[in-house]
């Protein structure tokens, strides 16, 4: 009932890479975050700004890629662990299960104000 399907093919790191750039680069929450945020940053009487923009630009993208970078692999060590371990991957499951049954149970039967 749990089982992962083993039978995926495998993507091209390039490819996968591609993808997660892509998806970035589109995401129109990113452009609001630098248009509203970055500017409280920026002083004209410490340089050009366009220099300063790219500065933060740079900075963020540095920040941003080693917290990912972090992220994805602690998924992919506990993705490892998990396969290994396949009691743990259906406890997870059913503890999820549980939770989110649990969540539309609540709302069910709430009432409405």
């Amino acid at each position: 009932m749990f089982d992962a399907n083993q039978n995926l093919k495998s993507d091209r790191p390039f490819k996968l890479f591609n993808i997660g750039l892509l998806t970035n680069i589109l995401n129109p929450k990113m452009a609001i975050f630098y248009l509203s945020f970055f500017p409280q940053f920026i002083k004209p009487e410490y340089g050009s700004v366009l220099s300063q923009s790219f500065q933060l630009g740079i900075i963020q993208t540095i920040i941003s890629f080693l917290v990912n970078f972090l992220i994805v692999i602690s998924a992919a060590k506990m993705a490892s662990w998990f396969s290994k371990k396949p009691i743990w991957l259906r406890i997870q499951k059913w503890f999820m299960a549980s939770v989110l049954t649990g969540l539309a149970m609540k709302m069910a039967f709430a009432k409405v104000k």
